[in-house]
């Protein structure tokens, strides 16, 4: 096959168009050019955009990546020659989602369809193989000259080897292989581990099963003791709250009937004390101050006695009845003597006469007045004399007193009713704890809780019962289960067997992929060995490729090969691109050979290793159409 022009609507190429030859085509471009952007370009005629591709880390999909910049439909065409004809391939986008998804494929300057070519099978058609043996191969993508293994390369390598036939890969024969293994065991898991953990679950069961059925038995036992504990606490229980009941009620009563007694005495007293007080109220005295009112009485008294002493106390008229006779007598004296000295006596005695009656009228009126006030003190008290006010005096004290006895009463009666109350209400309190049969230290009580504890007993071993047989029907039949571990156990043996025959076939495949690499490697070795001692001059004869494809290089003058992490850039570059052109040599269809596409494969080669290069890529080119990008120009 060889590439004639193509033009492309895809990434920065803006409808642009690039014509390539035969042999050795050298696209020289500077860096951001579109170099890589045409490789991909091809490779994406040849074998569609993969549209089910998703953005990862450090990765864009060729669908996003090369979305054409202007905006416009992914798409172009390629004209090229294969088996004598002339071809034009096509792919547009119809479908944003689906780029590059419309494919036509006619032979160039007609209009007549490729007979059997599609968009899905045109690159494999055109290079004979699928996309991923040719982007390993013929297709080397800037920075990625070293091949890596694959199981569609491996299965092209098969090809070569062995009986031409591409279905089989050894890694994905044992994948498979060890796919099947895992299945069966890996590590922990797979169908073994699994068929270990259900029948140890099996054997659990079992034993759980055996143990159940032993603790069942024990706590039925267990149960009918407690509930006749229960029945013999019960029926203790009830006899103990009847009596505890009666006495309480008796207790009750005899209470009550205590505090009937104190209360008809109380009111007794109250009726007898409300009697004494009315009679001391409406006495002479009513309800003054006791106190009070005997200083009083005795003030009075002592009133009483002045003023009686004052009314007696009146003095005689005849002195001024002599004084008066005198005065009259020396009067008739003077008439019958006319003697003046007469008349002097007589006059005095007369003043004296008139004073002296002046003070008597004076003292009969004080006595008369204190006589007036003492009836006056005597009539507040209602009494007649100062005995009958005593007297009055002496049975007020008699009714204070018998106030004050009754007062006592009272107070005693009462006391004796609160005490009788508060007797009661003690009662009641004991009443009330000793029907509450929960709590308290009585014999019903300390039952009751037993009783209590019992029934929590018989609950719990109940509950356990039931538990246990809950537990028993979810582990299911002993006989069944031991049933079933048997054909476990049948099983697990059959698996062991695939197990270990699976092992043996992961290693008689192992076998036989060395005696594929022992026939592929050598004539893979020998020819990157010759690519690369053209390239760098005679100096590396030999390349020792392992069946990853990593390779090691060997100097003219060195007995060891030298590890790639030994090698400089240049020189590692070389070394894997003669790897890649010998996989492309080999790996590829005999016939008509694809063409070699390259991008920048050479960028850390000196001058002369860069010359060598070209020369063994000229020489290539005589065979196979060879496509370079690069942005080194070469002389």
């Amino acid at each position: 096959m060889i590439i004639r022009n193509l033009r492309a609507s895809f990434g920065k190429l803006e409808n642009e168009t690039l014509k390539l030859h035969d042999g050795l085509n050298v696209i020289y471009a500077p860096n951001e050019s579109g170099k890589s952007t045409w490789c991909a370009f091809i490779r994406a005629m040849l074998y569609g955009v993969d549209s089910s591709e998703r953005v990862r880390s450090g990765y864009l999909p060729d669908k996003l990546r090369y979305a054409p910049w202007s905006g416009a439909p992914m798409e172009g065409s390629m004209e090229l020659r294969a088996e004598h004809s002339d071809i034009t391939l096509t792919r547009r986008t119809r479908a944003k989602g689906a780029p590059m998804r419309d494919f036509s494929a006619v032979y160039t300057g007609t209009a007549i369809p490729v007979e059997g070519m599609d968009g899905q099978n045109a690159g494999e058609l055109l290079t004979g193989v699928n996309r991923d043996v040719f982007c390993r191969s013929a297709f080397i993508e800037q920075g990625t000259v070293a091949v890596s293994g694959s199981p569609e390369l491996e299965k092209r390598i098969n090809a070569i080897v062995s009986t031409g036939e591409e279905q089989t890969s050894y890694t994905e024969a044992d994948e498979q292989l060890r796919d099947w293994q895992r299945k069966r065991r890996f590590h922990r898991k797979g169908a073994l581990p699994t068929l270990e953990g259900q029948m140890d679950d099996v054997k659990q069961r079992l034993v759980e099963l055996h143990r159940a059925s032993e603790d069942l038995e024990q706590l039925e036992d267990q149960l009918a003791a407690r509930q006749q504990d229960c029945a013999r606490l019960e029926s203790a229980m009830t006899e103990s709250r009847r009596q505890q009941r009666r006495r309480a009620l008796d207790n009750l009563n005899q209470g009550r009937k205590l505090l009937k007694q104190s209360s008809d005495a109380h009111d007794e007293a109250l009726a007898a004390l409300s009697q004494r007080r009315e009679e001391l109220t409406r006495g002479v005295f009513g309800g003054q101050n006791p106190q009070e009112l005997e200083g009083q009485i005795q003030a009075d008294l002592k009133t009483m006695k002045r003023l009686k002493d004052e009314g007696a106390a009146e003095k005689p008229i005849w002195p001024s009845l002599l004084l008066i006779l005198v005065s009259l007598a020396c009067a008739g004296l003077y008439t019958v003597w006319e003697n003046l000295w007469l008349l002097l006596p007589s006059v005095l005695s007369l003043v004296a006469a008139i004073v002296m009656i002046i003070r008597l009228s004076s003292a009969r009126r004080a006595a008369e007045a204190a006589r007036s006030a003492r009836l006056q003190l005597l009539k507040q008290y209602h009494a007649r004399n100062e005995k009958e006010l005593l007297q009055l005096w002496g049975d007020y004290q008699a009714q204070l007193y018998a106030v004050t006895q009754a007062e006592q009463r009272e107070l005693d009666s009462r006391e004796l009713y609160e005490q009788a109350r508060q007797d009661l209400q003690e009662l009641e309190d004991e009443a009330i704890d000793a029907l509450d049969f929960s709590g308290g230290d009585s014999e019903a009580a300390r039952l009751g809780r037993e009783l209590a504890a019992a029934r929590d007993d018989v609950e719990r071993i109940s509950s356990r019962i039931a538990s246990l047989n809950g537990r028993l029907s979810v582990l299911g039949d002993p006989l069944v289960l031991a049933s079933d571990l048997e054909q476990m156990e049948l099983g697990y043996a059959d698996m062991q067997t695939e197990y270990e025959a699976l092992t043996l076939a992961i290693e008689t495949l192992k076998e036989a992929d060395t005696e594929l690499q022992s026939r592929f490697s050598p004539e893979l070795g020998r020819v990157a060995s010759e690519y690369m001692a053209k390239v760098t001059g005679g100096r590396y004869a030999d390349v020792l490729i392992d069946r990853d494809f990593s390779a090691r290089a060997r100097t003219q003058g060195d007995s060891v090969a030298r590890e790639s992490e030994y090698l400089s850039a240049g020189t590692l570059d070389l070394m894997y691109l003669a790897v890649r052109l010998a996989v492309c040599e080999l790996a590829m269809p005999a016939g008509e050979p694809c063409p070699l596409i390259i991008d920048d494969a050479l960028v850390n080669l000196d001058e002369t290793r860069l010359d060598q290069a070209m020369q063994l890529l000229r020489e290539i080119a005589k065979n196979r159409q060879v496509i370079l990008f690069t942005c080194r120009k070469p002389e």
